[in-house]
Protein backbone atom coordinates (compact mmCIF):
# COMPACT_ATOMS: atom_id res chain seq x y z
CA UNK A 1 0.00 0.00 0.00
CA UNK A 2 1.52 3.47 -1.38
CA UNK A 3 5.34 1.75 -1.01
CA UNK A 4 4.81 1.32 2.58
CA UNK A 5 5.97 -2.25 4.12
CA UNK A 6 3.78 -4.65 5.16
CA UNK A 7 3.59 -7.44 8.00
CA UNK A 8 4.41 -10.90 6.20
CA UNK A 9 3.05 -14.12 6.67
CA UNK A 10 5.15 -16.18 8.57
CA UNK A 11 3.05 -18.03 11.12
CA UNK A 12 1.33 -21.68 11.04
CA UNK A 13 -1.05 -23.39 12.99
CA UNK A 14 1.02 -24.47 15.81
CA UNK A 15 2.45 -21.18 16.21
CA UNK A 16 -1.35 -19.43 16.63
CA UNK A 17 -2.18 -22.20 19.48
CA UNK A 18 0.82 -21.18 21.44
CA UNK A 19 -0.06 -18.00 20.96
CA UNK A 20 -3.41 -17.71 21.94
CA UNK A 21 -2.77 -20.12 24.82
CA UNK A 22 0.28 -18.07 25.98
CA UNK A 23 -2.37 -14.94 26.12
CA UNK A 24 -5.01 -16.91 27.75
CA UNK A 25 -2.45 -18.00 30.57
CA UNK A 26 -3.15 -21.48 31.42
CA UNK A 27 -1.88 -20.96 35.26
CA UNK A 28 -4.80 -18.54 35.88
CA UNK A 29 -6.54 -21.47 36.81
CA UNK A 30 -4.89 -21.33 40.24
CA UNK A 31 -5.55 -18.07 41.16
CA UNK A 32 -9.17 -17.84 40.48
CA UNK A 33 -9.69 -21.54 41.90
CA UNK A 34 -10.33 -19.96 45.50
CA UNK A 35 -13.16 -16.98 44.77
CA UNK A 36 -15.21 -19.76 41.79
CA UNK A 37 -15.10 -22.50 44.01
CA UNK A 38 -16.24 -20.42 47.21
CA UNK A 39 -19.26 -18.97 44.69
CA UNK A 40 -20.34 -22.35 42.80
CA UNK A 41 -20.24 -23.82 46.00
CA UNK A 42 -17.36 -26.52 45.21
CA UNK A 43 -17.89 -27.07 41.95
CA UNK A 44 -14.98 -25.17 39.12
CA UNK A 45 -14.81 -27.50 36.75
CA UNK A 46 -18.53 -27.68 36.17
CA UNK A 47 -18.34 -23.91 35.88
CA UNK A 48 -15.20 -24.03 33.92
CA UNK A 49 -17.39 -26.76 31.30
CA UNK A 50 -20.36 -24.08 31.16
CA UNK A 51 -17.95 -21.37 30.22
CA UNK A 52 -16.58 -22.95 27.48
CA UNK A 53 -19.40 -24.67 26.30
CA UNK A 54 -21.06 -21.03 26.05
CA UNK A 55 -17.52 -19.04 24.97
CA UNK A 56 -17.19 -21.97 21.74
CA UNK A 57 -20.15 -19.82 20.38
CA UNK A 58 -18.80 -16.18 20.45
CA UNK A 59 -15.44 -18.17 18.83
CA UNK A 60 -17.31 -19.71 16.06
CA UNK A 61 -18.73 -16.20 15.44
CA UNK A 62 -14.57 -14.76 15.17
CA UNK A 63 -13.80 -17.45 12.30
CA UNK A 64 -16.59 -17.07 10.31
CA UNK A 65 -15.76 -13.15 10.21
CA UNK A 66 -12.07 -14.05 9.91
CA UNK A 67 -12.74 -15.94 6.62
CA UNK A 68 -14.77 -12.90 5.50
CA UNK A 69 -12.08 -10.03 6.45
CA UNK A 70 -8.92 -11.41 7.38
CA UNK A 71 -7.07 -8.49 9.12
CA UNK A 72 -5.23 -7.84 11.73
CA UNK A 73 -7.78 -5.28 13.12
CA UNK A 74 -10.12 -7.98 14.91
CA UNK A 75 -13.57 -6.40 16.29
CA UNK A 76 -12.55 -3.26 14.85
CA UNK A 77 -12.49 -4.57 11.31
CA UNK A 78 -15.55 -6.44 11.16
CA UNK A 79 -17.61 -3.97 13.05
CA UNK A 80 -16.17 -1.73 10.61
CA UNK A 81 -17.12 -3.63 7.03
CA UNK A 82 -20.75 -5.18 8.52
CA UNK A 83 -21.93 -1.99 10.49
CA UNK A 84 -20.27 1.04 10.23
CA UNK A 85 -16.72 2.80 9.96
CA UNK A 86 -17.74 4.86 12.93
CA UNK A 87 -18.58 2.46 15.12
CA UNK A 88 -16.14 0.04 14.50
CA UNK A 89 -13.21 2.78 15.64
CA UNK A 90 -15.45 3.05 18.52
CA UNK A 91 -15.22 -0.61 19.19
CA UNK A 92 -11.72 -0.79 18.63
CA UNK A 93 -11.21 1.92 20.99
CA UNK A 94 -13.19 0.45 23.58
CA UNK A 95 -10.78 -3.00 22.83
CA UNK A 96 -8.01 -1.24 23.73
CA UNK A 97 -8.64 -1.40 27.15
CA UNK A 98 -8.78 -5.06 26.82
CA UNK A 99 -5.23 -5.04 24.96
CA UNK A 100 -3.41 -1.90 26.22
CA UNK A 101 -3.93 -2.86 30.46
CA UNK A 102 -3.38 -6.83 30.32
CA UNK A 103 0.37 -6.17 29.95
CA UNK A 104 0.40 -3.66 32.68
CA UNK A 105 -1.54 -6.64 34.89
CA UNK A 106 1.39 -9.07 33.90
CA UNK A 107 3.99 -6.60 34.76
CA UNK A 108 2.14 -5.86 38.18
CA UNK A 109 2.01 -9.57 38.95
CA UNK A 110 5.68 -10.11 38.16
CA UNK A 111 6.31 -7.36 40.43
CA UNK A 112 4.23 -9.33 42.91
CA UNK A 113 6.00 -13.21 42.57
CA UNK A 114 9.27 -12.05 42.45
CA UNK A 115 9.03 -9.80 45.27
CA UNK A 116 7.46 -12.27 47.82
CA UNK A 117 11.08 -13.98 46.77
CA UNK A 118 13.55 -11.58 46.68
CA UNK A 119 11.83 -8.76 48.99
CA UNK A 120 14.65 -6.78 49.36
CA UNK A 121 14.49 -5.45 45.81
CA UNK A 122 11.92 -2.98 45.23
CA UNK A 123 8.81 -4.43 43.06
CA UNK A 124 9.87 -1.34 40.70
CA UNK A 125 12.82 -2.90 39.36
CA UNK A 126 11.26 -5.97 38.58
CA UNK A 127 8.23 -4.38 36.74
CA UNK A 128 10.61 -2.34 34.61
CA UNK A 129 12.89 -5.43 33.94
CA UNK A 130 9.48 -6.94 32.55
CA UNK A 131 8.49 -4.04 30.56
CA UNK A 132 11.94 -3.73 29.29
CA UNK A 133 12.36 -7.56 28.33
CA UNK A 134 8.71 -8.02 26.62
CA UNK A 135 9.41 -5.45 24.61
CA UNK A 136 12.51 -5.62 23.13
CA UNK A 137 11.05 -9.24 22.13
CA UNK A 138 8.78 -7.79 20.09
CA UNK A 139 10.84 -5.43 17.92
CA UNK A 140 11.99 -8.44 16.30
CA UNK A 141 10.32 -10.70 14.03
CA UNK A 142 6.96 -12.13 15.29
CA UNK A 143 8.37 -15.65 14.83
CA UNK A 144 10.34 -14.59 17.60
CA UNK A 145 7.94 -14.23 20.18
CA UNK A 146 5.96 -17.31 19.07
CA UNK A 147 9.29 -19.72 19.38
CA UNK A 148 9.79 -18.12 23.09
CA UNK A 149 6.43 -18.03 23.35
CA UNK A 150 6.53 -22.50 22.59
CA UNK A 151 8.57 -22.65 25.76
CA UNK A 152 6.91 -20.91 28.00
CA UNK A 153 3.44 -22.48 27.39
CA UNK A 154 5.20 -26.00 27.39
CA UNK A 155 6.43 -25.14 30.97
CA UNK A 156 2.93 -24.58 31.83
CA UNK A 157 1.80 -26.93 30.44
CA UNK A 158 4.11 -29.72 31.99
CA UNK A 159 3.99 -28.32 35.82
CA UNK A 160 0.10 -28.41 35.33
CA UNK A 161 0.63 -31.94 34.29
CA UNK A 162 2.85 -32.41 36.85
CA UNK A 163 0.21 -30.89 39.75
CA UNK A 164 -2.08 -33.55 38.14
CA UNK A 165 -0.07 -36.57 39.20
CA UNK A 166 0.60 -35.32 42.41
CA UNK A 167 -2.86 -34.95 43.19
CA UNK A 168 -3.96 -38.13 41.83
CA UNK A 169 -1.03 -39.91 44.61
CA UNK A 170 -2.41 -37.45 47.17
CA UNK A 171 -6.14 -38.45 46.20
CA UNK A 172 -5.59 -42.60 46.33
CA UNK A 173 -3.89 -41.84 49.51
CA UNK A 174 -7.10 -40.58 51.17
CA UNK A 175 -6.82 -37.14 50.60
CA UNK A 176 -9.98 -35.07 49.66
CA UNK A 177 -12.56 -36.51 48.68
CA UNK A 178 -10.53 -40.00 48.04
CA UNK A 179 -11.08 -41.16 44.84
CA UNK A 180 -9.41 -40.24 41.64
CA UNK A 181 -12.68 -40.43 39.75
CA UNK A 182 -15.35 -38.52 40.89
CA UNK A 183 -18.66 -36.71 39.79
CA UNK A 184 -18.88 -34.50 43.14
CA UNK A 185 -16.88 -31.46 40.97
CA UNK A 186 -19.08 -31.68 38.28
CA UNK A 187 -22.89 -32.20 39.77
CA UNK A 188 -24.51 -32.61 42.86
CA UNK A 189 -27.79 -32.51 44.56
CA UNK A 190 -26.92 -29.25 46.19
CA UNK A 191 -25.65 -27.30 42.90
CA UNK A 192 -27.22 -24.37 42.10
CA UNK A 193 -27.21 -23.23 38.76
CA UNK A 194 -27.22 -19.45 39.45
CA UNK A 195 -24.22 -19.63 41.37
CA UNK A 196 -22.95 -21.42 38.57
CA UNK A 197 -23.35 -19.24 35.94
CA UNK A 198 -22.19 -16.61 38.68
CA UNK A 199 -19.31 -18.50 38.63
CA UNK A 200 -18.90 -19.03 34.68
CA UNK A 201 -19.02 -15.16 34.82
CA UNK A 202 -15.87 -14.94 36.64
CA UNK A 203 -14.40 -17.41 34.56
CA UNK A 204 -14.88 -16.22 31.20
CA UNK A 205 -12.43 -13.91 31.65
CA UNK A 206 -9.84 -16.58 31.64
CA UNK A 207 -10.76 -17.41 27.98
CA UNK A 208 -9.25 -14.23 26.75
CA UNK A 209 -6.84 -15.42 24.20
CA UNK A 210 -8.68 -17.14 21.67
CA UNK A 211 -9.76 -13.70 19.65
CA UNK A 212 -6.30 -12.31 20.39
CA UNK A 213 -5.35 -14.07 17.48
CA UNK A 214 -6.94 -12.66 14.85
CA UNK A 215 -4.64 -9.68 15.45
CA UNK A 216 -2.04 -11.73 13.57
CA UNK A 217 -4.84 -12.59 10.57
CA UNK A 218 -2.05 -10.73 8.46
CA UNK A 219 0.94 -12.56 9.42
CA UNK A 220 -0.66 -15.98 9.09
CA UNK A 221 0.39 -18.67 6.55
CA UNK A 222 -2.90 -19.26 4.60
CA UNK A 223 -5.11 -17.37 7.43
CA UNK A 224 -8.99 -18.15 6.15
CA UNK A 225 -8.27 -21.41 7.15
CA UNK A 226 -5.64 -21.23 10.01
CA UNK A 227 -7.25 -18.44 12.32
CA UNK A 228 -10.39 -20.42 12.40
CA UNK A 229 -9.28 -23.44 13.28
CA UNK A 230 -6.55 -22.14 16.04
CA UNK A 231 -9.34 -20.24 18.05
CA UNK A 232 -11.14 -23.32 18.18
CA UNK A 233 -8.22 -24.94 19.39
CA UNK A 234 -6.89 -22.11 21.50
CA UNK A 235 -10.61 -22.58 23.07
CA UNK A 236 -10.57 -26.24 23.84
CA UNK A 237 -7.05 -26.81 24.62
CA UNK A 238 -7.64 -23.92 26.96
CA UNK A 239 -11.21 -25.34 28.47
CA UNK A 240 -9.11 -28.31 29.06
CA UNK A 241 -6.56 -27.62 31.21
CA UNK A 242 -8.72 -25.73 33.29
CA UNK A 243 -11.01 -28.20 33.46
CA UNK A 244 -8.39 -30.85 34.15
CA UNK A 245 -6.67 -28.58 36.44
CA UNK A 246 -9.94 -26.98 38.41
CA UNK A 247 -10.92 -30.86 38.85
CA UNK A 248 -7.91 -32.19 40.97
CA UNK A 249 -8.13 -28.88 42.99
CA UNK A 250 -11.35 -29.17 43.64
CA UNK A 251 -11.52 -33.05 44.48
CA UNK A 252 -8.48 -32.07 46.99
CA UNK A 253 -10.22 -29.03 48.14
CA UNK A 254 -14.17 -29.40 48.11
CA UNK A 255 -14.05 -26.89 51.22
CA UNK A 256 -11.98 -24.44 50.36
CA UNK A 257 -12.47 -22.86 53.66
CA UNK A 258 -9.71 -25.23 55.18
CA UNK A 259 -7.35 -22.94 53.45
CA UNK A 260 -5.76 -20.06 55.48
CA UNK A 261 -6.81 -17.40 52.16
CA UNK A 262 -9.29 -19.05 49.72
CA UNK A 263 -8.67 -16.11 47.46
CA UNK A 264 -4.82 -16.40 47.21
CA UNK A 265 -5.00 -20.60 47.48
CA UNK A 266 -2.30 -21.29 44.54
CA UNK A 267 1.04 -20.68 47.01
CA UNK A 268 -0.84 -23.14 49.62
CA UNK A 269 -2.12 -25.45 47.61
CA UNK A 270 1.30 -26.23 45.66
CA UNK A 271 3.19 -26.16 49.09
CA UNK A 272 0.21 -28.97 50.47
CA UNK A 273 0.67 -31.24 47.33
CA UNK A 274 4.39 -31.00 46.35
CA UNK A 275 5.83 -29.36 49.50
CA UNK A 276 9.09 -26.67 49.10
CA UNK A 277 9.84 -27.86 45.93
CA UNK A 278 7.20 -28.49 43.73
CA UNK A 279 5.82 -24.55 45.31
CA UNK A 280 9.25 -23.18 44.06
CA UNK A 281 7.92 -24.71 40.06
CA UNK A 282 4.89 -23.47 40.71
CA UNK A 283 6.23 -19.85 41.40
CA UNK A 284 8.25 -20.11 38.04
CA UNK A 285 5.42 -21.42 36.44
CA UNK A 286 3.47 -18.86 37.84
CA UNK A 287 5.94 -16.39 36.06
CA UNK A 288 6.62 -17.51 32.82
CA UNK A 289 2.43 -17.33 32.94
CA UNK A 290 3.15 -14.03 33.32
CA UNK A 291 5.62 -13.13 30.97
CA UNK A 292 3.81 -15.64 27.99
CA UNK A 293 1.01 -13.63 28.56
CA UNK A 294 2.49 -10.47 29.00
CA UNK A 295 4.97 -10.80 25.70
CA UNK A 296 1.61 -11.86 22.91
CA UNK A 297 -0.71 -9.58 24.40
CA UNK A 298 1.81 -7.03 23.82
CA UNK A 299 2.31 -8.25 20.23
CA UNK A 300 -2.13 -8.21 19.81
CA UNK A 301 -2.18 -4.90 20.84
CA UNK A 302 0.50 -3.29 18.09
CA UNK A 303 -1.57 -5.17 15.62
CA UNK A 304 -4.51 -3.35 16.58
CA UNK A 305 -3.23 0.07 16.68
CA UNK A 306 -1.41 -0.63 13.39
CA UNK A 307 -4.96 -1.63 11.75
CA UNK A 308 -6.40 1.42 13.14
CA UNK A 309 -3.30 3.65 11.87
CA UNK A 310 -3.50 2.30 8.41
CA UNK A 311 -6.87 3.10 8.33
CA UNK A 312 -6.40 6.38 9.21
CA UNK A 313 -8.12 6.62 12.39
CA UNK A 314 -4.51 6.98 14.16
CA UNK A 315 -1.63 8.97 12.38
CA UNK A 316 -0.81 6.60 9.64
CA UNK A 317 2.65 7.74 9.78
CA UNK A 318 3.03 6.47 13.34
CA UNK A 319 0.58 3.69 14.18
CA UNK A 320 0.40 2.48 10.41
CA UNK A 321 4.21 2.25 10.27
CA UNK A 322 6.24 -0.83 9.69
CA UNK A 323 9.98 -1.54 9.70
CA UNK A 324 10.83 -2.43 6.28
CA UNK A 325 13.39 -5.32 7.68
CA UNK A 326 11.96 -6.54 11.06
CA UNK A 327 8.76 -6.51 9.28
CA UNK A 328 6.79 -5.29 13.25
CA UNK A 329 4.90 -2.06 13.72
CA UNK A 330 8.08 -0.98 15.52
CA UNK A 331 7.03 2.03 16.80
CA UNK A 332 3.63 1.19 18.19
CA UNK A 333 5.93 -1.50 19.93
CA UNK A 334 7.74 1.20 21.84
CA UNK A 335 4.64 3.39 21.96
CA UNK A 336 3.26 0.73 24.26
CA UNK A 337 6.34 -0.58 26.03
CA UNK A 338 6.32 3.37 27.15
CA UNK A 339 2.56 3.34 27.92
CA UNK A 340 3.28 0.28 30.20
CA UNK A 341 4.85 1.98 32.61
CA UNK A 342 2.05 3.04 34.28
CA UNK A 343 1.73 0.23 35.90
CA UNK A 344 4.46 2.18 38.61
CA UNK A 345 1.26 3.93 39.61
CA UNK A 346 -1.17 1.07 39.47
CA UNK A 347 -2.88 -1.30 41.42
CA UNK A 348 -4.38 -4.92 39.85
CA UNK A 349 -8.18 -4.19 40.53
CA UNK A 350 -8.06 -1.12 38.60
CA UNK A 351 -6.33 -2.25 35.33
CA UNK A 352 -8.59 -5.58 35.75
CA UNK A 353 -11.55 -3.08 35.51
CA UNK A 354 -10.46 -1.86 32.38
CA UNK A 355 -9.94 -5.03 30.87
CA UNK A 356 -13.32 -6.33 31.28
CA UNK A 357 -14.64 -3.49 29.67
CA UNK A 358 -12.62 -3.60 26.51
CA UNK A 359 -13.24 -7.64 25.89
CA UNK A 360 -17.42 -7.66 26.51
CA UNK A 361 -17.54 -4.73 23.80
CA UNK A 362 -15.15 -7.07 21.53
CA UNK A 363 -17.40 -10.24 22.06
CA UNK A 364 -20.51 -8.59 21.75
CA UNK A 365 -19.73 -6.59 18.16
CA UNK A 366 -18.12 -9.71 17.10
CA UNK A 367 -21.47 -11.80 16.91
CA UNK A 368 -23.27 -8.94 16.25
CA UNK A 369 -21.43 -8.02 13.13
CA UNK A 370 -22.01 -12.30 12.07
CA UNK A 371 -25.74 -11.46 12.35
CA UNK A 372 -25.53 -7.98 10.60
CA UNK A 373 -23.35 -9.15 7.74
CA UNK A 374 -26.06 -12.09 7.11
CA UNK A 375 -28.65 -9.27 7.39
CA UNK A 376 -27.18 -6.82 5.20
CA UNK A 377 -24.44 -7.61 3.11
CA UNK A 378 -24.89 -11.84 2.36
CA UNK A 379 -26.26 -11.35 -1.61
CA UNK A 380 -27.96 -15.25 -0.99
CA UNK A 381 -29.40 -16.04 1.95
CA UNK A 382 -30.24 -19.66 2.93
CA UNK A 383 -32.59 -21.48 5.35
CA UNK A 384 -28.99 -23.54 5.99
CA UNK A 385 -26.99 -20.60 7.10
CA UNK A 386 -29.34 -19.36 9.68
CA UNK A 387 -27.72 -21.67 12.44
CA UNK A 388 -24.30 -20.32 11.72
CA UNK A 389 -25.03 -16.31 10.72
CA UNK A 390 -28.19 -16.20 13.37
CA UNK A 391 -28.64 -18.56 16.11
CA UNK A 392 -25.48 -19.31 16.80
CA UNK A 393 -23.70 -16.05 17.35
CA UNK A 394 -27.34 -14.95 18.87
CA UNK A 395 -26.40 -17.39 21.93
CA UNK A 396 -23.09 -15.88 21.77
CA UNK A 397 -24.49 -12.28 22.30
CA UNK A 398 -27.36 -13.50 25.20
CA UNK A 399 -24.46 -14.97 27.01
CA UNK A 400 -22.20 -11.96 26.89
CA UNK A 401 -25.51 -10.16 27.74
CA UNK A 402 -25.39 -12.34 31.43
CA UNK A 403 -21.69 -11.37 32.18
CA UNK A 404 -22.58 -7.11 31.04
CA UNK A 405 -25.19 -7.50 33.65
CA UNK A 406 -22.53 -8.72 36.39
CA UNK A 407 -20.32 -6.15 35.38
CA UNK A 408 -18.67 -4.40 38.19
CA UNK A 409 -19.55 -0.89 38.46
CA UNK A 410 -16.49 0.57 38.28
CA UNK A 411 -15.46 -1.37 34.94
CA UNK A 412 -19.04 0.11 33.47
CA UNK A 413 -17.76 3.58 34.44
CA UNK A 414 -14.00 3.47 33.62
CA UNK A 415 -15.47 1.82 30.41
CA UNK A 416 -17.69 4.42 29.56
CA UNK A 417 -16.03 7.41 30.23
CA UNK A 418 -12.82 5.68 28.16
CA UNK A 419 -15.59 5.53 25.13
CA UNK A 420 -16.83 8.97 25.37
CA UNK A 421 -13.65 10.16 25.16
CA UNK A 422 -12.89 8.28 21.54
CA UNK A 423 -16.39 9.87 20.37
CA UNK A 424 -15.16 13.00 20.95
CA UNK A 425 -12.23 12.06 19.04
CA UNK A 426 -13.43 10.73 16.27
CA UNK A 427 -15.72 13.96 16.03
CA UNK A 428 -12.77 15.88 15.72
CA UNK A 429 -11.31 13.63 13.43
CA UNK A 430 -13.89 13.55 10.94
CA UNK A 431 -15.94 17.19 11.48
CA UNK A 432 -13.10 19.39 12.28
CA UNK A 433 -9.70 17.83 11.14
CA UNK A 434 -11.51 15.78 8.38
CA UNK A 435 -8.93 13.00 7.90
CA UNK A 436 -9.17 11.05 4.80
CA UNK A 437 -9.91 7.33 5.47
CA UNK A 438 -8.62 4.47 3.62
CA UNK A 439 -10.13 1.52 4.87
CA UNK A 440 -9.17 -1.93 3.49
CA UNK A 441 -11.74 -3.31 0.85
CA UNK A 442 -12.34 -7.02 0.85
CA UNK A 443 -13.86 -8.86 -1.70
CA UNK A 444 -16.43 -11.66 -0.92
Amino acid sequence: MNGRAELTRSLKLRHIVVIGLGYMAPMAVFDTFGIVSGETGGHVPAAYAVTLLAILFTAASYGKMVRLFPSAGTAYTYTQQTIHPYAGFLVGWASLLDYLFLPMINALLTGVYLSSVFPDVSTAWWIIGFIVLVTGLNVFRVTVTASVNSILVLFQVVVVVLFAGLAIRGLMQGDGLGHVFNLRPFLSPDMSVIALLSGASILCFSFLGFDAVTTLTEETVDAKKTIPRGIMLVALAGGALFITASYFMQSLFPDVSVLSDPEAASAEIALFIGGTIFQLIFLAAALSSTLASGLVSVTSVTRLLYAMGRDGFLPRRWFGYVHPKLRTPLLNVLLVGALMLFALYMDLLTATSFINFGALIAFSFVNISVMAYYFRKQKNKHIKDWWGFVLSPLIGTTFIAFLWVNLEATSMMLGLLWTFVGLIYLLYLVKVKKTNLEMVKFEE
